[in-house]
C-alpha cells in the first residue's frame, strides 16, 4: 500500500506556525515512506474565507519548500482539490447514510435551535440536538423537500455504546456515544460541514495517514462512526500536540504571534524556521539539532513524535537563525542583506559590500540590520559618559586628550582606505604612549555615537569618509568641552 498523506488548510488567513508544523510532518512522512503528499483546500465554511488566502497558502508552501504531488494548482488524479468545487460529491453520500439509517433530514428552524440552546444554558447543561426530526414519516419528509423547505442532514449517532479510534500517539481513544451530538453533515446551503467533507474526501483520495492537531481528538470518534456506516477502512490517525506560546497559552495570531509569512518578512531564513519547527514535537533521539529539509526527509519517523505540548520560543528561533546566517557564504548573505542595507542607507552613499562583511557574523535576523547601521546615516546624540569603559581604562577626560591627539593625524590622511587609516592611527597611538583601547574606544564613540557597532573605529571612519569623520569628530570634541 502506497502512503498518501494530505495537508488540508482552510483559507482563513496566513499559514500559522502550528499549521506549518502539521504540513511539515505530513510532508516528511510521505517523503520518508516514498509516498504522495497532497494539498487540499477545505473551504466549506465560506463565511470565514479571507480573499487571497488560497494564494497565500500556495506561496507559503512554496516558500517552505514543501512540494506537494497533487493539489489545486498542480492537478492530480483525485481532483478537484478545493472542496467547494466538489460540492456535488457529498450529497449523494449523505443520502446513502439517510437510506441506511445513519443520518436523517432535519427541518428545525434557527429559532427552535436557539431556544433549545438557551434552555440548555439556563439548566447548566451542554446543548445536544434532541433528534426531534429523526422519526419524521417519509411522506412528510418528501412533502417538505418538494415544498423547498430549508433542511440540513444530521448524523444519527447511537445513543448507547462506545465510539472510538486508534491513534499512533494516544493509542485507543473511546467515548460514550451518549456524549456525542448529532452533527450536521450537509448544511442548509448544500455544502458539507468540515467533518463530513473530511471523511468523504480522505476516502475518495485514498488518504492512508491523517496528521492533525489534538483539537480534533474529540471529533475523531464521530468520523469513525461514519467510516463504519459506509463500510470503509479509516486512515491511521496521528494527533499532534499543540504548539504553545508559553506554559499557559496556545500560539495564536489573535494575540499577535507571528505567522510563517511574518517570520519571512522579518528576515528569518526559511531553512532556520523549518529546522526549528521540525523539533517542536519531534525528536531525532540524538543531540543533533541542525537538519536540512532533505536530511529531515531521510530521518523523520513517527516514533520520534511526542505527546507533550511544545513551547515556541522566539529566542531559540533567533539563535537558530543566527547560526544559519553564519553558515551562509558571503555572497548569499550579501544578497539577502542588501535590500535591508539599501532601506537604511540608500543605494550609493556607502560601501554596502564592506558593511555586509562586517555584519555577516553579527546578524541574528535580517530586520535588525537597519538599527545596526543607522548611525552611519545619521549621528545619534549620546552622553559623554559613554566614553567611560573600565576594561579600556577610558573616561571623558582621557577621551578628550585622545581625540585631540588623533584629530590632526586623521586630517593628514590623503588616501582614505582602511589599510592606510589603520597604519596611520596605530602608528600615532604607539608614539603617544597610550594604550590602543584608550584611543580606539573614544574614536569609535566620537564618530558613531554607539557603544556597539559592526566594525571598530577604523572601519567606521573608512565607511563615513574623511569629511564626515572629521565633522563628527569635531562635534564630539566640542561636546567634551
Amino acid at each position: 500500500m502506497q502512503v498518501r498523506t494530505r495537508f488540508a488548510p482552510s483559507p482563513t488567513g496566513y499559514l500559522h506556525l502550528g499549521g506549518l508544523r502539521t504540513a511539515l510532518y505530513t510532508y516528511l512522512f510521505a517523503r520518508k515512506e516514498g509516498g504522495k503528499f497532497i494539498l487540499r483546500i477545505e473551504d466549506t465554511d465560506q463565511e470565514r474565507e479571507v480573499p487571497g488566502a488560497i494564494e497565500k497558502i500556495y506561496s507559503s508552501m512554496r516558500a517552505a519548500g514543501l512540494t506537494y504531488d497533487e493539489g489545486p494548482d498542480v492537478g492530480g488524479d483525485y481532483g478537484p482539490y478545493i472542496q467547494s468545487q466538489r460540492r456535488d460529491t457529498y450529497l449523494p453520500f449523505a443520502k446513502k447514510l439517510v437510506e441506511s439509517g445513519h443520518a436523517y433530514y432535519c427541518f428545525c428552524t434557527k429559532e427552535r435551535l436557539d431556544e433549545a440552546r438557551a434552555e440548555a444554558e439556563r439548566e447548566g447543561r451542554t446543548f445536544k440536538y434532541d433528534k426531534h426530526c429523526l422519526h419524521m414519516p417519509k411522506e412528510e419528509i418528501q412533502r417538505r423537500l418538494e415544498a423547498g423547505e430549508p433542511y440540513v442532514i444530521r448524523q444519527n449517532v447511537p445513543t448507547e455504546g462506545r465510539a472510538g479510534f486508534d491513534d499512533v500517539l494516544y493509542g485507543r481513544v473511546e467515548v460514550d456515544c451518549s456524549t456525542l451530538d448529532d452533527n450536521v453533515l450537509i448544511k442548509a446551503d448544500g455544502l458539507p460541514t468540515y467533518n463530513f467533507a473530511n471523511v468523504i474526501d480522505d476516502h475518495l483520495m485514498g488518504i492512508t495517514h491523517v496528521m492533525r492537531g489534538t483539537e480534533y481528538l474529540s471529533s475523531a470518534p464521530k468520523y469513525n462512526l461514519l467510516y463504519e456506516a459506509f463500510g470503509w477502512q479509516p486512515p491511521l490517525y496521528v494527533h499532534l500536540p499543540v504548539v504553545m506560546r508559553d506554559q499557559t497559552r496556545k500560539l495564536s495570531k489573535r494575540y499577535g504571534d507571528p505567522s510563517f509569512e511574518d517570520l519571512l518578512e522579518m528576515g528569518y531564513l526559511k531553512e532556520a524556521i523549518i529546522n526549528f519547527i521540525a523539533l517542536l514535537g519531534w525528536s531525532p533521539r540524538s543531540e543533533r539539532e541542525f537538519f536540512t529539509l532533505k536530511e529531515l526527509e531521510e530521518c523523520f519517523d513517527l516514533e520520534g513524535l511526542n505527546k507533550s505540548p511544545s513551547i515556541f520560543d522566539m529566542d531559540k528561533l533567533t539563535w537558530f537563525n543566527a547560526e544559519y546566517m553564519r553558515k551562509l557564504s558571503f555572497e548569499e548573505f550579501y544578497e539577502k542583506a542588501r535590500p535591508w542595507l539599501v532601506r537604511a542607507l540608500g543605494e550609493d552613499k556607502f560601501d554596502l559590500r564592506r558593511i555586509a562583511e562586517l555584519l555577516h557574523n553579527r546578524t541574528e535576523v535580517l530586520n535588525r540590520i537597519p538599527e545596526m547601521v543607522d548611525f552611519l546615516a545619521q549621528m545619534p546624540q549620546f552622553e559623554n559618559e559613554l566614553y567611560t569603559h573600565k576594561k579600556m581604562k577610558t573616561n571623558p577626560d582621557i577621551a578628550r586628550s585622545a581625540l585631540n591627539g588623533i584629530r590632526p593625524v586623521l586630517e593628514g590622511v590623503e588616501e582614505w582606505t582602511e589599510a592606510v587609516l589603520h597604519d596611520r592611527v596605530m602608528e600615532a597611538i604607539a608614539q603617544s604612549g597610550m594604550k590602543n583601547g584608550q584611543v580606539l574606544w573614544p574614536l569609535r564613540i566620537a564618530i558613531s555615537g554607539k557603544a556597539s557597532t559592526p566594525g571598530g573605529a577604523i572601519e567606521i571612519a573608512y565607511l563615513l569618509g574623511k569629511e564626515e569623520t572629521l565633522r563628527r569628530l569635531d562635534q564630539s570634541i566640542a561636546n567634551l568641552g
